[in-house]
């Protein structure tokens, strides 16, 4: 009995491997693909753009709360010491 369940696994794991080799890229047609790479090409290039906009908002904000510090917070951050100029 042993013998023939050795016999079946050793004859059905050809045909699965034949199975899994099978990639959704076989099975579907070539202007499918075709239609699916360039919908996920367009969506990087919108990711990016994204990125590229939020990077340029948060520049332009930081520019805003620079040019709108008080005298006493441009003061504080300064490295100088009236110290050194007295």
């Amino acid at each position: 009995m042993a013998k023939k369940k050795q016999k079946r696994t050793q004859n059905q794991t050809p045909m699965k491997m034949e199975k899994e080799a099978i990639t959704i890229g076989d099975q579907l047609n070539e202007t499918l693909m075709k239609q699916l790479k360039g919908k996920q090409k367009e969506l990087k290039e919108q990711e990016e753009q994204k990125k590229e906009m939020e990077l340029e908002r948060k520049r332009k904000e930081q520019r805003e709360r620079e040019k709108n510090k008080s005298f006493e917070e441009l003061l504080s951050e300064s490295s100088l010491s009236w110290k050194d100029f007295k």
